[in-house]
């Protein structure tokens, strides 16, 4: 079985067991991914009847997204896998929301965004799917403003069809379903920040501004 945890949004869980997704539960909330991660993947568990060490597939969403957020799902995943003895691999979770729509004959090329805060976008451009059931990217993944993706576009001569779904663990457990069969499971759970200043976790005693005396 597969459990696949993504927190590049919300909080996004997953279990997936032959390419059928048995669980899932979403909590659409990008602000308390550390309250909820681990009771909704004891929800999963529960609800499903299944056991830690039944688990031999830990697959965590690499995001882009932003740093507080995306290590929450990460860190769980990773925490996991060890407990459960399974084996940990990790996926954009650009990838993710491509294949969903890919699989469901969205037209091509598909632009696939996400919020990434300060104005900005994280962005990736998909052509179909390989033999394997992958989403085949072309372009990104990528952080730029809006207006700038645009004018990016327009200069490659892209016309593109704006991907619709939002980012669910199932499809990030169902993805690697398809990854496991042809043997392309990466290893690679490292944070796709993009951005320098998403990866620096701020000082705990980090002051603001200048101080002001009496």
């Amino acid at each position: 079985m597969i459990l696949s945890i993504d927190t590049s949004a919300g909080t996004s869980v997953a279990l997936i067991e032959d390419g059928v997704v048995r669980a899932e539960i979403t909590v659409d909330d990008n602000m308390r991914h550390a309250e909820v991660i681990g009771e909704t993947i004891a929800k999963i568990l529960a609800t499903t009847d299944t056991k830690p060490n039944q688990i031999k597939v830990v697959v965590a969403g690499r995001g882009p997204a932003p740093f507080t957020g995306l290590r929450v799902g990460i860190a769980a995943a990773t925490m996991f896998a060890a407990g459960a003895g399974a084996k940990l691999y990790g996926i954009s979770s650009l990838d993710a929301i491509a294949f969903n729509e890919l699989t469901h004959g969205e037209t091509q090329p598909l632009l696939v965004t996400a919020d990434a805060r300060r104005k900005e976008v994280y962005w990736a451009i998909y052509e179909g799917l390989d033999q394997d059931g992958v989403p085949i990217r072309t372009h990104g993944p990528a952080v730029n403003k809006p207006q700038d993706l645009e004018e990016l576009l327009k200069e490659q001569n892209l016309v593109t069809v704006q991907a619709k779904s939002p980012m669910r663990a199932s499809d990030l457990g169902l993805l690697a379903h398809n990854l496991q069969k042809a043997n392309r499971l990466d290893a690679d759970t490292s944070a796709l920040y993009l951005r320098a200043a998403d990866a620096v976790e701020p000082k705990p005693n980090q002051r603001f501004g200048k101080a002001v005396s009496g």
